[in-house]
């Protein structure tokens, strides 16, 4: 494998009875890259994530991480190994406060175990880390807080923030701005474009929002059906007439006025 490849899927499949969710897609995505991608309802975007982040297993194909087969990891073992992932549902310990919520996954990150009640002197360090991430995501005012307490908007935030706290190589945004009003869209978007920066570091991105596509992605590609049907820069997937008509549901450039 390329050293400029970290995240790739080789002819991954997923059936369910005669269906078809996800058709033999191969794609390789690199660090210091945000892919986009794109289609319509049912086509298989988010059965791709789940198949990549270790919620379903395929029928066939492979998921490689840095080389390594991850295809027979379970999902917390995936996470474990690199690859990060954010729910279009958030999937957060409702209970605990927002900053418990952070120190636990940093907590998994350092494998030091889910043990609330260890001395929390003895791990400063991940409290002062924990405090960052709240920073980071403006939440910071309501760190005591009980995550269920939390609007939905801002649930979305310290999703997005338990996912930086675990650090990973690979970042899977699944509708990351779904639900969220449009005051609090910025902040989303303000993390992932400052993660895209990050050279070290591949992201993933679902979205149905073409102006946050086009301000984002380095690069598109398109399931319908299950099958990868389309993959380039952005200016010229979204400018494929194919593209426009068939999977974006979108008049071809060719015919607009």
């Amino acid at each position: 494998m390329s050293s400029g490849i970290s995240l790739e899927t080789r002819d991954l499949t997923i059936r369910f009875g005669g269906h078809v969710a996800v058709n033999a897609v191969s794609c390789a995505f690199g660090p210091g890259t945000l892919t986009a991608i794109v289609g319509p309802n049912g086509a298989g975007k988010t059965t791709y994530f789940n198949l990549i982040s270790g919620q379903l297993k395929p029928s066939a194909g492979q998921v490689l991480l840095h080389g390594r087969d991850l295809s027979h990891l379970s999902a917390p073992a995936r996470t474990h190994a690199g690859l990060g992932r954010a729910f279009q549902l958030t999937s957060l310990f409702p209970n605990l406060s927002v900053l418990e919520n952070i120190r636990l996954a940093l907590q998994s990150r350092r494998h030091l175990g889910l043990d609330l009640w260890h001395v929390w002197s003895h791990h400063k360090a991940l409290t002062e880390r924990a405090e960052q991430v709240l920073e980071s995501v403006a939440l910071t005012a309501r760190r005591d807080q009980p995550a269920a307490a939390l609007p939905h908007g801002d649930q979305r935030k310290l999703e997005v923030g338990m996912l930086m706290a675990l650090d990973p190589a690979v970042y899977l945004f699944d509708e990351p701005t779904a639900g969220m009003s449009v005051d609090e869209v910025p902040v989303i978007l303000d993390l992932i474009r400052r993660l895209r920066l990050q050279a070290d570091k591949t992201i993933l991105l679902v979205e149905h929002k073409m102006d946050v596509v086009r301000e984002l992605a380095d690069r598109i590609i398109v399931l319908h059906n299950g099958a990868l049907v389309a993959d380039g820069e952005p200016e010229a997937v979204i400018a494929s007439p194919v593209v426009q008509q068939a999977y974006l549901g979108l008049a071809p450039v060719e015919e607009a006025t």
